[in-house]
């Protein structure tokens, strides 16, 4: 992508990406990927990492977080991640077309194989994706980028900060977290009119 951080996803980019992998085979995994990274903000490593331990609780259901231990994530950045509904809801359909395959130790991203998915066949599989719905500029990290952009415009909402949004990315440094956030034009313009 010549050095550019990759493109910030509109909502109808989104839609437009679910809609695709719902007619497509494996839909409920893919689906599940997409929401992964744009719901949960997950690298391409970490989304092929996860397994069902991480997201179950002792009943075998799933569960209200995503536990992500150091192991996983990027730099050992583990983290605890509240579960959105959409992601839960795409977990418990995966669950019920995984169940007989070891779930409770497997990969919840299973390859053809089977097993789990690498991290480069993830990138590559968001990378084909994206190029067949024909959005330029958008890669494995496009999900990751809006989740991060879209709670920092919401995070005073809830009565966060800009550090919690650091925490959920599981970032080291909140200039790492600015870097990510895409900034809106009209916001600017509004926020300067309440000035």
């Amino acid at each position: 992508m010549n050095g550019q951080p990759a493109k910030v996803l509109r909502p109808t980019d989104v839609r437009r990406a679910l809609s695709w992998v719902a007619k497509h085979r494996h839909g409920a995994r893919n689906k599940t990927m997409i929401l992964l990274s744009v719901k949960a903000g997950l690298r391409a490593g970490e989304i092929a990492q996860l397994t069902w331990a991480m997201i179950t609780d002792s009943n075998g259901e799933i569960g209200e977080t995503i536990e992500l231990p150091g192991a996983v994530a990027k730099y050992g950045s583990g983290r605890r991640l509240p579960l959105h509904e959409d992601i839960r809801r795409a977990l418990q359909c995966l669950q019920r077309q995984t169940v007989g395959k070891s779930i409770a130790e497997g990969p919840v991203i299973r390859s053809l194989r089977g097993g789990h998915m690498s991290p480069k066949a993830v990138v590559n599989w968001f990378h084909a994706l994206y190029a067949e719905l024909g959005l330029e500029g958008c890669s494995s990290h496009s999900g990751r980028r809006t989740f991060i952009t879209n709670a920092a415009k919401l995070v005073h909402r809830a009565g966060g900060s800009l550090r919690d949004v650091q925490l959920l990315a599981g970032h080291r440094s909140i200039q790492t977290t600015e870097g990510y956030i895409e900034g809106d034009g009209i916001a600017q313009r509004k926020l300067v009119r309440l000035m």
